[in-house]
């Protein structure tokens, strides 16, 4: 009979998704997964597997977690409009920078790793479809709501929504000012979300 684990499988989790997130794939060591977890290298693999099994373990939930997020606020939205707009702004929140610079674990895992590692490319499109999917329903309300023109595309503007918040992303992990990333994502946003002509 195995033995029960004797850690926060949870804490573990998110202290080695924060080193991934913070450092990159190829710059987090196994040094570094140990210790931010915890726990030993035999405990680690044997709870996880070796280094690339824990990163896309952490990816996948890192994925999960963010759209079911989103999901559960285009249900509880007021309009399916501010979904949309509070995506594409959703960098800009933070006056100092420091989230906008952080970047998404996504994107910069994509950036980093899908040329070379299949299951990276593979789990960006995976979530990526899945959002587009959230953003096409928010924008179908929306046109419904009377708050998006009748002659804009949901699906197709939930990809353009999804491109220009990968592009603030790249924009925002350059240090880029806060109030000029706005600008620019209040600036697309106004192209991409043409309301009906009264």
């Amino acid at each position: 009979m195995p033995r029960p684990r004797e850690f926060d499988e949870n804490r573990v989790l998110l202290a080695v998704r924060d080193e991934f997130w913070d450092k990159g794939y190829a710059a987090t060591s196994m040094d570094d997964l140990l210790r931010v977890s915890g726990l030993g290298k035999g405990s680690l693999y044997g709870a996880f597997g070796d280094k690339r099994s824990l990163f896309l373990r952490v990816l996948r939930d890192y994925d999960d977690a963010n759209l079911l997020a989103l999901r559960e606020r285009l249900a509880s939205a007021g309009r399916g409009i501010d979904v949309v707009r509070e995506f594409v702004l959703g960098l800009t929140g933070d006056p100092s920078g420091a989230v906008a610079r952080r970047g998404c674990l996504l994107a910069n895992s994509n950036a980093e790793l899908a040329a070379s590692t299949p299951d990276v490319a593979a789990e960006a499109r995976r979530s990526y479809d899945a959002i587009a999917t959230v953003l096409t329903a928010a924008l179908e309300r929306a046109r419904s709501e009377g708050d998006l023109a009748p002659d804009v595309d949901p699906s197709e503007t939930a990809r353009a929504a999804l491109v220009a918040q990968l592009g603030l992303i790249t924009l925002g992990r350059t240090g880029m000012d806060v109030g000029a990333l706005t600008a620019v994502a209040r600036s697309t946003l106004a192209r991409l979300l043409p309301a009906p002509v009264q």
